[in-house]
């Protein structure tokens, strides 16, 4: 004869739960009624994303691709930073030479993060409805704390891969990925509703949108 074990206090509720649902039918699943696209063109898109990345006191720059590396200079030298954090797979020639690059190939440390001035990254994804942007891991983006350690992050996100919506990013991204979404410099408030920057991320945010 084989003894049945005693349920645990978790295995009790559940069992309990189950007792008492055995005779209700089971319902199908509700459809998943996504909110439609943006409807906009894919210049609407773009104004539409520097609006809401800005509502989230992020400073938008725009530029196209000829001016993207003076863009990255001017934005860097006008904010007086001598180092910064960067990916090891940065595409080269972005980071100016009077600035000094602390390269991270997953070997520095949140100490060495830490002391760098900001990080320069480009994103994998922005989402115009929202105002986020979405890094993955993948080429020129890094591991996550290199844009959540340095109290500066420069982000530079090329207008093809800005879309209208959540459903049209989630379409877009890889679940295997590591997932990071931004929208706007790290924030929180307390019980008073008194905002404060930077607790767990950059407390500035620029983005740069290349067309």
């Amino acid at each position: 004869m084989v003894e049945a074990y005693p349920l645990n206090a978790r295995e009790e509720m559940l069992q309990r739960i189950r007792d008492a649902l055995h005779d209700v039918p089971v319902e199908p699943a509700a459809p998943r009624l996504y909110r439609p696209d943006t409807g906009l063109d894919h210049e609407g898109v773009l104004e539409l994303f520097a609006e809401t990345v800005a509502d989230y006191r992020a400073t938008v720059h725009r530029t196209d691709d000829s001016g993207r590396i003076a863009a990255i200079a001017e934005i860097l030298t006008g904010r007086g930073l001598r180092r910064i954090a960067v990916p090891a797979d940065l595409p080269s020639g972005w980071l100016p030479d009077k600035i000094e690059a602390v390269v991270d190939a997953g070997q520095l440390s949140t100490a060495d993060l830490d002391a760098a001035d900001g990080a320069l990254t480009r994103a994998a994804l922005g989402i115009a409805a929202t105002g986020t942007l979405i890094l993955d891991g993948s080429t020129g983006q890094g591991r996550r704390l290199l844009s959540l350690i340095p109290d500066y992050h420069l982000c530079v996100i090329d207008a093809d891969v800005v879309v209208g919506s959540v459903p049209e990013a989630i379409r877009r991204l890889d679940p295997r990925r590591p997932i990071t979404l931004i929208s706007g410099p790290s924030a929180t408030s307390d019980i008073e509703l008194n905002r404060v920057e930077g607790v767990h991320g950059p407390r500035t945010l620029d983005v740069l949108l290349v067309e």
